[in-house]
Formats: C-alpha cells, structure tokens, sequence
C-alpha cells in the first residue's frame, strides 16, 4: 500500500500484539495465539472499564436504591448472555471445530447475512467510535476544568468564584489530539493499552475511595428508594430513561469479543475458555461498579454529580491526580477509538485514487533531535478535519450524561444484543416460531425497547440542556 499505510481494525483497549492484514481479515500466526482465560480477562475489564463508570453514581440517583443497582444487575446479566452465545460464533459451522474462523464482529456478520449487513455492521462500529471521540472530548475537557476548580477552591475557600467553562480546555484537547493524530502506527504502540488500563483503575479506585470516604465523614448513607425527586412524573421518565442509557454504556464489549476470543489457545477450545473468562469478567467489573455507583450516591445522594469526580475538591492533590489520570487515559483513548476511522478512510482513498499524489505522496520532514516525519497531506487533511469536527460537537454539546446515554443506547441493542443472537440463530439452525426461536427473538425484543427509552431520555436531556441555556 502507497506510503505505508497500514489497515489495522483493531477495536480499541486491546494490547497491541495483533498484526493487521491488507484486507479487513486480520492474519494471526498459531505461535502468537498464547492467550488464557485470564489474559481474556484482563482484556475484558480492560475494555469495558472506562469513562463510563463515572456516570453510575449518578444513574443510581435518578433510578433509586433498588431500581438502581438492579439496572446495573440486569445490564450484566444480559451483557454475559449475549456474550456467551457469541462465543459460539467464532468458529462456524461447528462451534469448536470450525474450519470457519471468524477474527471480528465484521467478519462473522460477513460470514452469517452477506455482504449488505457487513456494511450495516460496520458502519454502527465506526459510527460508535466517532461518537466515543466526541464523549471522551467533553470527559477531558471536564476534568481539566475540575483540576483548575479543585486547585482555586484550595487556594480560595468554598466561597471563591471558581467558575469557568469547558470549551477552552476542549479547544486544548482537540489541538493535542490534531498533533497526536500525525504519529504513524500510533495504534501499534504497545504501551497506550498499559497506559490507558493503568489509569481507568487509577481514577476508578480513586473515585470509589473518595465515595467511602466521604459516606464515612457524613456518618449517614443518603440517598432513597425512589431516587432524586423531581417537579414533574414526565421529567423523572426522561431522567430514568437517560440512567438507562447511561449504564448500558458502561457495559457492553461485544463489539470486541471475537477479537479477544482471537488471541486464545486453541486446547481447551476457545469458545469454552472464553465463556469462562466473560463470567469472571462480567462479575468483577459488576461488584466494582456497585461498589462506585452505591458509595457515590450514598456519599452525595439527591446532590450527586454527572461525573463522580466533579463531586471532590479535597483532598485536592488527590482529586488533581484522579482527573489528571481520566486526561491521560482518554488522550490515547481517542486515538484507539478514531485510529480504525482513520484507517479505514484512508485505504478507501488509496484504493479508489491510486495515481494521485494528494492521496498517496509522502513527504519526508526532518525535525531537530526527532526521527524524520512521513508527511502525508491527505492524512494530515483528514485526520485534522476529523478532530475538529468532533471538538466542535463537543463544545455544541457539552452534555457529559446525555451523551453518555446516547452511545449507551445506540451501541447497546445492534452491536451486544441484535447481531449475536441473529448470527447464534443461523449457526445453531433454529427455526422460526419455536420455543428457543420465540425466546431469543423476545429477548432481543425487550433489550430493544431498553434502548429505544435510553436513546429517548438522552435525546430529550440534550435538548433540554440546549434550551434551558438560550
């Protein structure tokens, strides 16, 4: 491919071990395949544990103390069932033998519906990914306005005017990301998924810590049954609509299932080993997530925040490096998540205008002290145009929770529930209207309508949001 391009469909999160073919198959040599249930595992939670957990405080505000660690209970378990039947649809048509391997969510839906719904698939995918740059451009810049804040409270007192706005430190994060966005094979580099699984655990044990802590200094656990009261039943449904969207997105990764199943060693079989390790997963990132949700509405009940770590000023050390850690994660987080788009885009472009010279010419740029930069104006076009179309959603709108419940609700349903149990379906050859067929279909009916009242509640947030600030 001209000036070295490299297709690489690597989800996000995903240590960077795995070699990308010319094509969207991805080509793995049996020697390479050396992973366990556990290594499965630290994939997992490495993938599903994110920004998302500082929205679970305050979903649990809006649904309550029993609505609201049972959506959580619910999301995992419908999370775990759709994931167990995907694993059976890494090998095709036996579930075990194959000959059939397929290494992605894309190549199954290749292989299971034809070319049409591959299309379908995969622009769900990459429209996720462009909408995961836009939340982690408002989660960042959220947290460095929370740094500025943290530190002016410890300077200034509880009555300091401490107020600013987020859209000079997003205008901060997209130039990082602009430049960040240049650096070839930045998706290869193996040290961003250490990075980025170092610091959501950072920020996570932080954030639950500072919750105890804080339920501990109170001597009460506040919070109720039926959640944050409000003026009216309608606002109340929109805002435990929005919970809803808010939680499924904290959750699902079938999205990367097949690819981490990929990495496994054929003996024991993969699907069996991968069924082991999505239970062990699902359930430690569950007790995480009511440990972080319970203690952070028990700490700030009716009061608690969007993000949890907005809620902290003291100690503000500890909150400065909980929220520097969220900015680190999420600088390589956008560039995991826009990095297969760029990809994509680009072999696009090569392949459709192989003799132009916009499109395919390299520029060789020597810098002082640094190795010499391949300069490509249609990558730098591209890529820059990308960024700051997604800093300028972000900055529209600024609406942390409600775009959260977007993603959650448009990535929930499709790409966890809808595909695995259509691709489950045509590989175990069940019929029709009987029992199994019925269930399954019910099933996918009802995590469905889950996410249509999530997209819904988000949707009607943002809106509101919007109004209320003209």
């Amino acid at each position: 491919m001209a000036g070295g391009i490299q297709h690489n469909p690597r989800t996000p999160l995903l240590p960077a071990t795995f070699s990308g073919s010319s094509d969207n198959n991805v080509v793995y040599s049996d020697n390479k395949k050396k992973g366990t249930q556990w290594t499965a595992v630290a994939h997992i939670i490495t993938g599903v544990i994110g920004a998302g957990v500082l929205s679970l405080a305050w979903s649990i505000a809006q649904l309550g103390w029993i609505a609201g660690p049972l959506a959580i209970l619910f999301c995992a378990a419908v999370t775990l069932f759709a994931t167990t039947i995907l694993c059976d649809c890494y090998k095709s048509p036996d579930s075990e033998l194959g000959p059939t391997t397929n290494h992605s969510l894309i190549e199954a839906a290749r292989f299971y519906f034809g070319k049409k719904w591959t299309w379908l698939c995969g622009l769900l995918q990459y429209v996720s990914f462009y909408g995961t740059g836009i939340a982690y451009v408002i989660t960042s810049a959220t947290s460095m306005r929370e740094i500025q804040r943290s530190n002016c409270y410890h300077k200034g007192g509880e009555k300091a005017d401490c107020g600013t706005g987020t859209s000079i430190f997003m205008l901060i994060f997209g130039i990082i990301q602009i430049v960040t966005s240049q650096i070839p094979n930045f998706h290869n580099m193996a040290w961003l998924s250490v990075v980025a699984a170092l610091m959501s655990f950072c920020y996570s044990f932080i954030g639950l810590g500072l919750g105890f802590s804080k339920v501990i200094d109170n001597r009460d656990i506040k919070g109720s049954i039926v959640g944050v009261p409000t003026k009216s039943a309608a606002q109340k449904i929109w805002l435990v609509f929005q919970a809803l969207g808010d939680i499924a997105f904290a959750y699902p990764y079938s999205i990367i299932l097949l690819e981490i199943q990929d990495t496994l060693k054929s003996s024991p079989p993969e699907n069996q080993t991968m069924k082991k390790a999505s239970i062990n997963a699902i359930v430690i990132t569950t007790f995480f997530y009511l440990c972080c949700s319970c203690f952070g509405y028990a700490a700030f009940g009716n009061n608690t925040p969007g993000n949890l770590l907005t809620g902290f000023y003291e100690p503000f050390w500890l909150v400065d490096f909980a929220n520097s850690c969220i900015v680190l994660h999420l600088v390589g987080g956008y560039q995991v998540y826009s990095q297969p788009v760029f990809a994509f885009v680009e072999k696009w472009a090569t392949q459709k205008y192989p003799e132009n010279r916009f499109v395919n010419k390299f520029y060789s740029i020597k810098l002082p002290v640094l190795p010499a930069l391949q300069l490509n104006l249609f990558r730098l076009c591209f890529r820059t145009l990308y960024v700051i179309s997604t800093t300028a959603i972000a900055m529209a709108f600024p609406y942390f929770n409600q775009v959260l419940g977007i993603l959650g609700a448009l990535n929930f349903w499709p790409m966890t529930i809808y595909f695995p149990v259509e691709m489950y379906i045509v590989q175990r050859k069940i019929g029709a209207w009987t029992r199994k067929w019925v269930l399954l279909e019910g099933f996918s009916m009802i995590c469905l309508i889950v996410s249509v009242l999530g997209l819904i509640g988000s949707i009607e947030g943002i809106v509101s949001a919007k109004l209320a600030k003209m």
